[in-house]
This record gives structure tokens, sequence and C-alpha cells, in this order.
């Protein structure tokens, strides 16, 4: 495993956790894993998150390429998230922290 040694290493490290590391931002990724999901079944799915940060962290994964967002015209207008590539790419990541979370955390 490699470690974080110089500067440059470090400010990579924190851009990912200016990508990854909203306070819901992991919740949100976790449940897409699943598949696509309108606003609505986020909203309910992830526990605790309020309509406005739930936009705003889908805006931050969305800018990020991290998830898709596809708007349907229909009415009222229909909108889906799903993982782009990049955003399946963290599922071993983020699967690898649940578990170190379920083992570690008392």
């Amino acid at each position: 495993m490699k470690k974080i040694n110089n500067f440059e290493e470090q400010c990579a490290f924190q851009e990912i956790l200016k990508i990854i590391g909203g306070k819901w931002s992991m919740s949100i990724i976790f449940i897409l894993f699943s598949g696509k999901k309108r606003f609505s079944e986020l909203e309910r799915t992830v526990p605790h998150i309020n309509t406005r940060m739930l936009v705003k962290e889908l805006k931050n994964l969305v800018a990020h390429k991290i998830i898709n967002r596809e708007v349907f015209a229909t009415v009222p207008p229909t909108v889906e998230y799903t993982l782009t590539d990049k955003g399946q790419n963290l599922e071993p990541i983020i699967n690898d922290l649940y578990n170190w979370g379920v083992t570690n955390l008392d």
C-alpha cells in the first residue's frame, strides 16, 4: 500500500475529498450502486438529508462526473440519477470503507 509522502500527493488527496468527502456523497453513491434512482427516491433513501443538501451534493457529483443526471420531458419533469463509469469505479473502495467501519467502529 502506498503512503502519502509529499505535498503533491496530499493536494491530490484533498481534491478527492472535495469530490466524495461531502457528508452525504458516499451515501448517495452507495445507494446508486443498486441502479438508477429518481430524486424523490434518493430523498427518501438517504437518512436525515434535507432537500437543499441533496440538491447540493447531487450537483457536486454531477459536476465531477461521478453521476449522470437525466431529465425526462414529462409533467411534472422526471429526473433520474445513475452512476457513471467513474462512479462505478468507487464501488470496491466504498465497500472496503463500509466493511472497515463494520469491523472497527464500536
